[in-house]
C-alpha cells in the first residue's frame, strides 16, 4: 500500500508498505480521506516523540475492510470515520473499533473533516464548560477547525453572546461567517473588550492568554484550557482568588480521554456527527491535498495561513 513516512530528518516521503492486520478490538479501514490537524505539527516538531520512520495521521474516513477479534464482522464494508493513534496517511489504517463511527450517507470527505476537532468542540461546550442558555462565551483560535465548530455548538446550547479571537484580519473575517457576534484580533485583547466579562472562555493558547482569560471571567465563570499553541509560559492561578469569585479553571484532553474513557469520546463524536449530518452544524473544508503534498499542508497549518479544515485525499 502507499503511505507517507515521516523520517528522522523530518522529511515526508511517499513509499510502499505492507498492509497492516487488525488486532483484537481493531478494524482495518481503506482510507478515502484523512484529516490534517495540529497534532501533525506537534509530532513533526518533536513535541510528541515517536520512533522514526513513522506513518503519521490521526483522522481517517473510508470503508472497513477487515476486523479483529471481538469486533462484529457485519461492520465490514461500512462507511466510517475514525480517530486513530497514527497511520491515517496511508491507503489502509488500523483504528480502535470503539473510536470508529458509522457515518451513514454523510460524504467521506466531510466525515474525515470531523476528526478530533468535532468531539473536542462538542465536549468543550456541552460536557466541560456546560454552556447555559444566555451565557456569554469567548473563543480563542476562532477561525480554526475547533473554533468554527465550537461557536455553532455554543449557539445551539443557547449562548447569548459569542466573541471570537483571531490572529489576523483575514482569519477574523473568515471566523465571522460561523455566527460570532464579534471577532477581535489577538492584539486587541484585553483593551478592545472594555469592561466586558465572560461566563465561558475556551483557550487553546495558554501562557499570557490564559492569565488574561482568568481576568476576563465573570463571577462563576469557567475557563477551559485545551492546548498550548503559544509560548510555554507558566500561568499560575490562586485557588483562593478563584474561590472568592466562584471562577473555575478547567482542562480538556481528548487524547487522554481516548485512552481512559473511549466510550465517552465516541459518544461526543456521534453527537457532533449527527448535528453535521442533519445540517445543524457546518464543517468547512478549505483545502484538499494529495499524499505527496503533505509537507506543504502541515507547514501551512503551522504558519496560520489556513483556516477551517484541511484534508488529504488518499483514495
Amino acid at each position: 500500500m502507499k503511505a507517507v513516512l515521516l523520517d528522522a530528518e523530518n522529511h515526508y516521503r511517499v513509499t510502499e508498505l505492507d498492509e497492516p492486520t487488525p488486532g483484537p478490538g481493531q478494524v482495518a479501514i481503506r482510507v478515502a480521506y484523512a484529516g490534517i490537524q495540529w497534532g501533525d505539527i506537534m509530532v513533526r516538531d518533536g513535541h510528541f516523540p515517536v520512533p522514526r520512520p513513522f506513518v503519521p495521521g490521526f483522522e481517517a474516513s473510508g470503508h472497513i475492510t477487515e476486523v479483529g477479534d471481538g469486533v462484529d464482522p457485519n461492520r465490514i464494508g461500512t462507511s466510517v470515520t475514525a480517530l486513530t493513534e497514527a497511520g491515517a496517511y496511508a491507503e489502509v489504517v488500523l483504528a480502535s473499533a470503539a473510536l470508529t463511527l458509522d457515518v451513514g450517507h454523510l460524504s467521506l470527505r466531510t466525515a474525515a473533516a470531523l476528526g478530533w476537532g468535532a468531539p473536542t468542540a462538542y465536549d468543550l461546550i456541552n460536557t466541560t464548560a456546560r454552556v447555559r442558555p444566555g451565557e456569554s462565551v469567548l473563543i480563542h483560535a476562532a477561525a480554526g477547525s475547533v473554533g468554527t465548530l465550537a461557536v455553532q455548538f455554543a449557539r445551539l446550547a443557547g449562548a447569548g453572546r459569542i466573541v471570537g479571537v483571531a490572529g489576523s484580519a483575514a482569519r477574523a473575517e473568515y471566523a465571522a461567517r460561523f455566527g460570532y457576534d464579534r471577532v477581535l484580533l489577538r492584539e486587541e485583547l484585553p483593551t478592545g473588550l472594555d469592561t466586558e466579562r465572560f461566563d465561558v472562555i475556551l483557550d487553546p493558547v495558554g501562557g499570557a492568554t490564559r492569565r488574561t482569560g482568568l481576568e476576563l471571567l465573570a463571577e462563576h465563570g469557567r475557563l477551559v484550557s485545551f492546548g498550548n499553541l503559544g509560548p510555554r509560559e507558566s500561568a499560575p492561578a490562586d485557588p483562593d482568588d478563584l474561590l472568592m469569585h466562584g471562577k473555575s479553571l478547567m482542562t480538556y484532553n481528548s487524547n487522554l480521554l481516548s485512552r481512559t474513557h473511549p466510550e465517552r469520546l465516541a459518544d461526543s463524536a456521534r453527537q457532533a456527527l449527527r448535528l453535521v449530518a442533519d445540517g445543524s452544524v457546518r464543517v468547512d473544508i478549505t483545502a484538499a491535498y494529495e499524499l505527496a503534498d503533505l509537507a506543504t499542508a502541515v507547514q501551512r497549518l503551522a504558519e496560520g495561513t489556513t483556516h477551517g479544515k484541511s484534508v488529504l485525499r488518499v483514495a
